[in-house]
C-alpha cells in the first residue's frame, strides 16, 4: 500500500529536513555588534549632552570669546606658565568685548572665563576622538552591521561641521562693535548640536531591537500619531532655535515679568534697533537683535508649542500600545515642566542655575519627543497575560 504524502511535501523528495528560518543579515552578525555599537553611541550621546550644558554655561558666564584663536590640535593645551597666560590675556584685551565691556578685568577673572571656553572646546575634541576610535575599531573588527556604515559616519561628519560652525560663531564677536557672538550663528550652533543629539538618540533606539523585531513592529505603525509627533519634533526644534536667539542677546534678562512684559502684552519699541551712530537699523534686524521682540516671539512660540503638545498627547493617550501611551504621557509631563522652567527663567532674569536647568529641560523634552515618535513608528507589543497591548 502506497504511503500517503503530505500535500506540502515536494514531489520526489526523500527524507524531509526541517529548515529553520534565517534572520536578516544584521542579525547574523555577532550579538555583541549591535549591543557594543549601541553603548558607544550612548556614550557619545551623553558627551553631547555635556557639551550642550557646558556650552550653555559658557554663554551664560560670557566666556565664549575668551579664546580668540582656533587651533584644533595645539589649542588642546592650556597656558602652562605666567607668560603664556599673559599672552592669552593680551589677545583677549584686543577684542571689543574687553575694550567696551570688561575693561579693567584682572588676569584671575580672565582665567575664570578662559577655563569655561577651554573646557567646552576640549569636550568637542573628546567627542571627535571617541567617535573616531569607536568607528575605526568596529570597522576593523568587522562588527558594523550591514547598512550601518554610512549611518555611523553621519555623527562624525556632523561633529566636524559643528566645530567649523563653532569657530564661525566665535569669529563674529572678535571685531567691529560686537560684544557677543552673532545670535543667529549661536542659534545655528545650538541647532546643529540638537540635530547630532537627535541622530544619536534615534540610532540608540533602533539598535535596542533586532532588525527582525523592528520589521515586525513596523506592521503596527500608527501613521497619524507618527505624523503628529514628527510635527511636534519640528516645532520643539524651532523653539530651541528661538531660545538660542534669546540667549544670544541676553533677551531673557530684559523683561523679568510674566505673563505681561513690563506691564504690556507686546513690548514697546519692539522694532527699534540702534545702529550705534544715532540712527536705526532696518526692521528685519529687530527679529534677531531687539530683546523685547525676540523674547516675545519665544514666549508666544512656547504657548503654541504647549497647545500643540496637548493635541498630540490627546491623540497619543489613545494609542493601542501601552508603551506608546506611556511615552506620550512623559512628553506631556516634561512639556509642562519645561514651560514652568521657562517662566522661572524669565522671572529670575535668566539666573544662571535656572537658565541652565531650562536648557537641560529642552534636551530632555527633545529626547522624549524622539522616543515617542520612535514608538509610534515601531510600537512595542505588550503582554497578553497582563492584558496590555
Amino acid at each position: 500500500m502506497a504511503t500517503k504524502r503530505s500535500i506540502f511535501e515536494e514531489v520526489g523528495a526523500g527524507e524531509r529536513v526541517p529548515v529553520s528560518p534565517t534572520g536578516g543579515g544584521i542579525d547574523a552578525r555577532p550579538k555583541g555588534a549591535r549591543a557594543g555599537i549601541r553603548l558607544w553611541l550612548a556614550a557619545l550621546f551623553l558627551l553631547v549632552v555635556a557639551m550642550i550644558v557646558v556650552g550653555g554655561l559658557t554663554r551664560l558666564t560670557d566666556s565664549g570669546l575668551s579664546i580668540t584663536e582656533w587651533k584644533p590640535v595645539t589649542g588642546a593645551l592650556p597656558p602652562m606658565d605666567e607668560a603664556s597666560w599673559q599672552a592669552e590675556f593680551a589677545k583677549y584685551q584686543a577684542i571689543p568685548e574687553y575694550q567696551l565691556q570688561n575693561k579693567g578685568m584682572t588676569l584671575e577673572a580672565f582665567k575664570a572665563i578662559y577655563w569655561w571656553e577651554w573646557g567646552h572646546r576640549q569636550l568637542g575634541r573628546l567627542i571627535g576622538l571617541v567617535w573616531f576610535v569607536g568607528f575605526v575599531g568596529f570597522a576593523v573588527m568587522r562588527q558594523i552591521p550591514p547598512g550601518w556604515t554610512g549611518r555611523l559616519v553621519v555623527p562624525g561628519l556632523l561633529g566636524g561641521l559643528q566645530g567649523a560652525v563653532g569657530w564661525w560663531m566665535v569669529s563674529s564677536g572678535l571685531s567691529g562693535a560686537m560684544l557677543d557672538v552673532a545670535s543667529y550663528r549661536l542659534a545655528l550652533h545650538l541647532g546643529l548640536a540638537f540635530i547630532i543629539l537627535g541622530v544619536l538618540a534615534w540610532y540608540v533606539f533602533l539598535l535596542g531591537r533586532s532588525e527582525a523585531e523592528l520589521m515586525t513592529a513596523r506592521r503596527g505603525r500608527e501613521a497619524k500619531l507618527f505624523s503628529l509627533s514628527t510635527g511636534l519634533m519640528h516645532f520643539a526644534f524651532l523653539q530651541v532655535l528661538l531660545g538660542a536667539l534669546v540667549a544670544g542677546i541676553d533677551a531673557g534678562r530684559a523683561f523679568p515679568t510674566w505673563p505681561l512684559m513690563n506691564g504690556e502684552f507686546f513690548p514697546a519699541d519692539a522694532f527699534y534697533v540702534p545702529d550705534g551712530q544715532g540712527g536705526t537699523l532696518s526692521m528685519w534686524h529687530a527679529f534677531f537683535e531687539n530683546p523685547g521682540l525676540v523674547q516675545f516671539i519665544h514666549r508666544i512660540s512656547g504657548y503654541l508649542l504647549f497647545i500643540f503638545g496637548v493635541v498630540v498627547w490627546l491623540r497619543g493617550r489613545k494609542s493601542t500600545y501601552q508603551a506608546t501611551r506611556a511615552a506620550f504621557h512623559a512628553v506631556m509631563a516634561m512639556l509642562a515642566v519645561q514651560m514652568a522652567l521657562g517662566i522661572a527663567t524669565v522671572l529670575t532674569a535668566a539666573h544662571v542655575h535656572v537658565a541652565i536647568t531650562h536648557q537641560i529641560g529642552a534636551v530632555i523634552l527633545w529626547v522624549l519627543i524622539l522616543r515617542a515618535r520612535h514608538l509610534s513608528q515601531y510600537p512595542v507589543a505588550g503582554s497578553i497575560r497582563e492584558g496590555t497591548a
